[in-house]
This record gives C-alpha cells, structure tokens and sequence, in this order.
C-alpha cells in the first residue's frame, strides 16, 4: 500500500495546480443555471465538446424551463442527436425542466437533495451545478477524478463517493472551490487514462504511481511485477523424452 499524503504534500499539490490555472472554469458552455443543468445532464458519457457542438444553437433560444418544455421532447432529439443516449437524455430533461416549473418557481435549487430529486440528475450532477452555478465547494467525481484520486494515491477509493469523500476530507478549505476543476482537467489533459504525460506533470513528484511514463510517452515497467522466464527444453530433446515415455 501507497504511503498516504501528508497535508503539506496536500498542500503542495493544490498549490502548484492552482498556480498553473488560477480560476478555472468548466468546459461546458451554458448561459445560466438552468442551461448549466441541461449541460451536465446531456455531457454524461459524452464529452464536453460534443455537448458543447449540440447545444451552441439551442441555448440562444431556450434557456428557461418554460421554452423546453414548450420545444417538446421530439424537437430537443433534433438539437441533441449527435450526443450518445440522446433520447433517454430528452426524456429526463424535458421531465426535470417540468419538475422545475411544478416545484421549484422555475428555478434550479440550491440544494444536493432536491437537485438529485429532478429526473436525470445524480450525485456527480448535482455537486457540478452547486459548485459552478452556485459557488458551493463540492467535489464532482467523475471518470477522470476517479482515476487521478486513485492512480496519484492522494484520494484512493472503491468507487465515486469514496473518492469524493477522501477529497473533501484531505482537500484543505482554500482549495476546495477550484479542486473540482483542478483535478478534471489534470486527469483530462495530463494524467490521461492509457499513457499519462507524467514528464510534463506538475506534481509527478508527489504522485504514488508506480509506472509513471518516461519521455516519449512509453510506461516504465512496475518493479512488483517481473516477467517470469519460461525455460523450454530443446526440440530434439523433448522429442527423445516423449519416444522413451510412449
């Protein structure tokens, strides 16, 4: 097992991502609160930039729950088809656009439980819409802050909430506003899935992982994990052994 963090390698660690993005901001586009929600609904397993593609032309005309509901589930399929899942997407958005009109004063709430109440909408959703529309410190833990928890050993869990957890417990108060985006775009752009930039990482010092990559991409062997050596007897010799055993 990874030797755990110290808070001052903690520190260290917000502090140089921090220093590299000061104010980051998210990737998806939105115009308000409500398009933000729509965003972040549409964007699960879809990229920021595909959703981005679908929704630059429906935005500028619907922006309230009021004019989704009046553009209809079929007519939002036309803007969002190029998106994956995109009919069980416009279901939801439709219906949760609906649930804002009926319960909320066409608002989007401040809040984890009543967000995650609204059809399509779960934890990881909710905790973006608190802490990019509402500035609350929450952690969203996706794909990427899965792997960047887990792989640098500064917050390793079994799943997304436990991720969540162990970062909103070693993250220290300052940083916790812009953890979210810090370690999204790290794992997007630098810490990538297959072969991550580990060269060109800012805090590949501090980072746990065993088979951080050396210049030109390629990953250095784990040390823990030998190749064993198959030791296979002569052609001639194990066709003797095998004539003396007939």
């Amino acid at each position: 097992m990874n030797r755990p963090f110290s808070g001052k390698e903690v520190e260290t660690f917000f502090a140089r991502l921090a220093k590299m993005d000061p104010e980051p901001r998210s990737e998806l586009s939105y115009r308000n609160a409500f398009t933000l929600l729509v965003a972040v609904v549409l964007s699960a397993q879809a990229t920021d930039k595909g959703v981005n593609k679908a929704t630059e032309k429906l935005f500028p005309i619907v922006d309230t729950p009021e004019k989704m509901v009046k553009l209809g589930e079929a007519g939002l399929i036309e803007y969002i088809k190029t998106i994956g899942l995109f009919r069980n997407k416009a279901k939801n958005v439709i219906a949760l656009s609906q649930a804002l009109i009926d319960k909320h004063a066409s608002e989007v709430p401040r809040d984890r439980a009543a967000l995650e109440a609204l059809p399509g909408v779960g934890r990881k959703t909710a905790n973006v819409v608190l802490n990019v529309a509402f500035q609350e410190p929450t952690i969203a833990v996706d794909t990427h802050i899965f792997r960047v928890g887990n792989r640098t050993g500064l917050a390793p869990g079994k799943n997304p909430l436990k991720v969540e957890l162990a970062l909103e417990k070693c993250v220290p108060p300052k940083f916790k506003l812009h953890a979210h985006h810090w370690l999204i775009l790290l794992g997007r752009y630098t810490c990538v899935a297959r072969k991550p930039h580990c060269p060109t990482c800012v805090v590949r010092d501090l980072c746990r992982y065993p088979e951080k990559t050396q210049e030109g991409g390629a990953a250095k062997p784990a040390a823990t994990r030998p190749k064993k050596k198959t030791v296979r007897k002569p052609a001639a010799k194990r066709t003797r052994a095998a004539h003396r055993g007939s």
